[in-house]
């Protein structure tokens, strides 16, 4: 496969999977290979990614879990692109699809509780913070597409009764999250929160079920850092 300008492969570390990453538009980081690494998906499920980026997470998850499929919906055409080559690249069409759109126009693809999983790793900076010059970085990280009530609803609806959502996002804003998650029918039974090795949190992550009872429990902290800094996950991480 032909590598574009800024595109390099890298090895994913898991059952010989395979990621391109273009270093002009948004890598990912080590959000999505511990969000990978919590989502539970069996054999005969159907999954949903909301803001697939360039399929990481999908990808991931076939190496780990396997899947019956997976829908990956990506509001920008170059990411969603280059997801679909990445699927290309693992041999992956029959269980992984990309689709460009803003997932607010799910109902032209999907039915309302049509799936037993969604997962996100949505841009979770607030909308009004510092921006990046480069616009795709802008839309991936912020929140003006996505803001954290409307994938709450969106998320709410695609899934079946007891269907399960994951979900990372920024620790500064969990009380929002669990707030909307729960204003939507999504019961948090499982979470836990990154610390950076310096004693500072900085994600939660976050596993809802639609109709689920009340009751959470609270897993142990990650530690993401070494003391010097350094990513645990570095072979994952990205620029």
């Amino acid at each position: 496969m032909i590598l574009e300008e800024g595109e390099r492969l890298e090895d994913l570390q898991c059952n010989g999977l395979k990621i391109i990453q273009n270093k002009n538009l948004y890598t990912f980081t080590c959000d999505s290979t511990i969000l990978a690494n919590f989502i539970s998906i069996k054999r005969n499920e159907v999954g949903l990614e909301i803001g697939t980026g360039c399929g990481v997470i999908s990808i991931l998850l076939y190496g780990k879990k396997k899947f019956k499929k997976i829908y990956g919906v990506e509001i920008q055409p170059q990411m969603a692109e280059l997801a679909k080559k990445n699927v290309l690249l693992n041999n992956l069409e029959e269980k992984i699809q990309i689709i460009n759109d803003d997932i607010s126009e799910f109902e032209k693809y999907f039915k309302k509780g049509q799936f037993d999983v969604v997962f996100s790793n949505p841009p979770y900076m607030l909308s009004t913070g510092d921006k990046n010059e480069n616009e795709v970085r802008n839309i991936s990280r912020h929140d003006f597409s996505l803001p954290i009530e409307k994938f709450c609803k969106i998320s709410s609806s695609l899934l079946r009764e007891g269907g399960r959502l994951y979900v990372v996002y920024t620790a500064t804003r969990t009380a929002e999250l669990i707030y909307c998650l729960k204003n939507e029918k999504l019961e948090p039974k499982q979470m836990f929160f990154t610390q950076n090795g310096k004693g500072k949190i900085k994600l939660v992550i976050i596993e809802a079920v639609k109709g689920g009872r009340q009751g959470v429990k609270i897993l142990p902290e990650f530690v993401t850092n070494n003391e010097n800094g350094e990513f645990y996950c570095r072979s994952f991480s990205g620029e």
